[in-house]
């Protein structure tokens, strides 16, 4: 059960970490255009301000609206209804799709945490962001 719940979150947590690891260096917000891109962003402040504040917002989140209560059985694991879906995007689906689905995101959750595990050592063996890794050497600016 405990793992089933790691795996649900640590998966989710990895995929949007490979897409932000490519987009990053595309667009920064308003006051973090002196930040460096890549891994080394949170080291230099105000990335390491943006940084602090994500760990924060997150743990909130962990600790609160978005928490698997011992109470839940194995087949709601991950799923936090209204809060968790606010566009509704599968009510009214049948059992199967769920499944499915659910089997979908678990296995898209793995190939994203190997994604993520190798973005990350080819950024400290070659210091190349995740866009560099890629072949581009001028980033299209959002």
């Amino acid at each position: 059960r405990k793992l089933r719940i790691a795996e649900m979150k640590h998966g989710r947590v990895a995929m949007l970490a490979s897409v932000g690891a490519v987009i990053q260096p595309m667009i920064q917000l308003p006051g973090f255009e002196k930040v460096p891109k890549g891994l080394s962003a949170f080291l230099y402040p105000p990335g390491t301000y943006g940084f602090v504040s994500l760990v924060l917002v997150c743990g909130a989140a962990e600790l609160g609206a978005f928490s698997d209560g011992p109470n839940k059985d194995l087949d709601s694991i991950g799923d936090y209804g209204a809060k968790g879906n606010p566009l509704q995007l599968t009510v009214g689906a049948t059992r199967e799709e769920f499944e499915t689905m659910r089997n979908r995101e678990l296995n898209n959750g793995r190939a994203a945490m190997i994604a993520t595990l190798g973005i990350i050592v080819a950024e400290l063996a070659t210091g190349k962001n995740g866009l560099e890794q890629l072949g581009y050497i001028q980033f299209p600016q959002f």
